[in-house]
Order: C-alpha cells, then sequence, then structure tokens
C-alpha cells in the first residue's frame, strides 16, 4: 500500500536511517589509473566530506526549521571523528535520540581518490560502526512514529545494512508515513528481485542507478530517464532522477518533467544528489507539489556543488532564494512562498 501523491500534505517530522560519517579527498597526480603494485604521489584536499543520512538530515532541517524535526537513525565509532559529526548535527538542530556511539568500533569512513580530469573513486570502510545498524535499532524509534502518524516522511538511504532499511520503511507504513528511498546502482537486483519498490512512494536514483533499475542500454540522459519511467508505468511509484549538469527529472506516475542544471562553476559535486533529495523532501514537507518540490530540489543541488565541501555550510531558504534570483531562475508561486517564509 502506497501513500497518496494526489493531494499534498505537510509533514511535521522526518525520520530516516542511512549511513553517518565523514572522509578525505585525495587528489591523485596524473590521469592514469593506479595500479595494483604502484606508488603514486598526491595531495589532500581541505574539503569536508559526510555520508548520505547526514547530508540529507541536515539540509532537511535547514529548509525546514522549527517546529520540523529529523531524527536521523544511525551509529558512529567511539572516536574523534564520531563525536566531532554528531557535534555538528546537534548544532544544526537534529535530534540524536537514536543516534548512538558504538565502544570499540570506528566511524565510517572513505578516502575520495580524485584524478586531474574528474574523475575518481572510493575506498570506503565497511566494517564501521554505520554497519552494525539493526532492525532493532530502527525499532527503538516505534514511539516516534506512533506520536507523528500520518504525519511525518520515513528515509531509507545507503550506507547501512538493507534489513534495518527495510524495517524503517515498514515502520512508516505501518503508521501512515510518507515513505522516501534510494538505493545504490549494486543493489538494483536485489531491488527488483525482492519487489522492494512496493514499500516506496519516492525513489530518488542518479543516472545510473536508474539505468540498472530499467535495464537501460540507452545512450543519453533523456532517454535512460523516459526508460526508467516506462519501466514502473503508472504504478504509484514517484522517481526523482538526477543527471549532473545535465539536469533532473521527476516521474508523477504520469509525466516526465525535465529541469536544466543553472550553469556554476562547481567546486565540487559531490553530494549534490543527496541535496537534490533533500530539497525535494523539504518541499514535500511543507505541502508542495511534487512538481514544485522538483525546483526547490534543483536549486539546492545546484548551489551545492559551489561550496568544496560535501555539505555546503550556506545553504538555507534564504540562499536558494538569492540563487535563483541571481540565476533569473523564474519560480513557480508555491515556491516564492515557500522561499518568503519566515521560519525560526
Amino acid at each position: 500500500m502506497r501513500s497518496s501523491m494526489n493531494a499534498p500534505r505537510s509533514y511535521d517530522v522526518l525520520i530516516g536511517t542511512g549511513g553517518i560519517g565523514t572522509g578525505a579527498f585525495f587528489a591523485i597526480e596524473g590521469n592514469q589509473t593506479l595500479g595494483r603494485e604502484e606508488s603514486r604521489g598526491g595531495r589532500f584536499l581541505d574539503r569536508r566530506d559526510y555520508c548520505k543520512l547526514h547530508i540529507i538530515s541536515h539540509y532537511a532541517q535547514r529548509l525546514m526549521g522549527r517546529p520540523f524535526q529529523t531524527l536521523p537513525i544511525g551509529k558512529v565509532g567511539d572516536d574523534d571523528a564520531g563525536r566531532s559529526l554528531l557535534n555538528e548535527m546537534r548544532s544544526t538542530g537534529l535530534d540524536l535520540d537514536c543516534t548512538a556511539i558504538v565502544p570499540g568500533q570506528q566511524t565510517l569512513n572513505c578516502i575520495c581518490l580524485l584524478y586531474p580530469d574528474g574523475s575518481g573513486g572510493n575506498l570506503t570502510v565497511t566494517d564501521s560502526a554505520s554497519g552494525q545498524v539493526s532492525a532493532e535499532d530502527i525499532r527503538k524509534a516505534t514511539p516516534w512514529f506512533q506520536k507523528h502518524a500520518g504525519r511525518g516522511i520515513a528515509l531509507a538511504v545507503p550506507e547501512v545494512p538493507l534489513e534495518a532499511r527495510l524495517e524503517l520503511l515498514a515502520l512508516g507504513t505501518k503508521h501512515g508515513f510518507f515513505r522516501a528511498a534510494s538505493f545504490s546502482s549494486e543493489e538494483m537486483s536485489v531491488v527488483k528481485d525482492r519487489a522492494l519498490l512496493s514499500h516506496v512512494d519516492l525513489l530518488a536514483i542518479n543516472l545510473d542507478e536508474a539505468a540498472r533499475l530499467a535495464d537501460s542500454h540507452s545512450d543519453t540522459p533523456q532517454n535512460i530517464a523516459e526508460d526508467v519511467a516506462r519501466s514502473i508505468g503508472s504504478d504509484a511509484l514517484r522517481l526523482s532522477i538526477t543527471a549532473g549538469a545535465f539536469g533532473s527529472w521527476i516521474f508523477d506516475g504520469n509525466r516526465l518533467h525535465f529541469l536544466p542544471s543553472p550553469k556554476v562553476a562547481v567546486q565540487s559535486a559531490a553530494g549534490a544528489g543527496d541535496a537534490h533529495f533533500a530539497g525535494i523532501l523539504a518541499g514535500l514537507a511543507s505541502g508542495l507539489s511534487l512538481f514544485d518540490a522538483h525546483q526547490i530540489g534543483a536549486l539546492a543541488g545546484a548551489l551545492s556543488v559551489t561550496s568544496p565541501h560535501t555539505i555546503h555550510p550556506e545553504i538555507d531558504r534564504a540562499a536558494l532564494r538569492a540563487f535563483a534570483q541571481n540565476q533569473k531562475i523564474p519560480l513557480t508561486q508555491p515556491v516564492s512562498s515557500f522561499f518568503n517564509q519566515t521560519i525560526p
């Protein structure tokens, strides 16, 4: 059973699970792929890296303000990185009732390798505290679901075990929450085999994830977006699809709607998809339609890449409104009203 998207309504809480961690960016010298036994020079970059749940939770809370509440369910290690992350999250206004420090474990961490041509990859710790988030940990948030029944968003994103995410979506279903999720490219075969999308109202994916989901071999972003929309047909599942500098789409079950990306000076594209997802969720939480929420997501994703950090520290409603004005982007009336509201 899906939540209805036909009559937008506002929500007062976001309860989510996913990775909480940090990382470092390492710029490698030379564009040739690093060899198995090769030594290569490089340098660490002054960029702060964060994981999916933290990024989305941060932007959602910054864009909504109080009395809206954001409850991340996750774990960090008993180390400096974990304690620093919790301090940052607390200062943003996130509720950490269900975020735990795990003695003897390390916080999720990764090294982002960057080549001079802009390509790269990640080396991620696989035995971190985030990997220990369980279905039982999710069930500890049951009082929150009960308190906000019918008035919340349940968010499930990668970097914690799949079974924990499914438990969160199940609790969301039981208590009438709107359910939003993303899955990695590597998880798409499991998603299809287990029909996991029947437990999701809004799926946020990038172009590669979309191609995997639809088994698409198309060679253009537009065609891949059309393929994945066609693959889910008239099902009640809604889609958000991002394609970096090319732009983004939303699919409302009937129509695929495209927004181009504004032309900006890119400092780092890391985290842009998560900023886009958070912008959409903030719009939906405010009672906007998916069409209007998409514009907020597109602005948040575009502005996020102008910062070298995975979380742009200045993004809020005022910053997005000013960005739209500077870019001469016409806003729909509901989006203008969203930006003009004063929040605590």
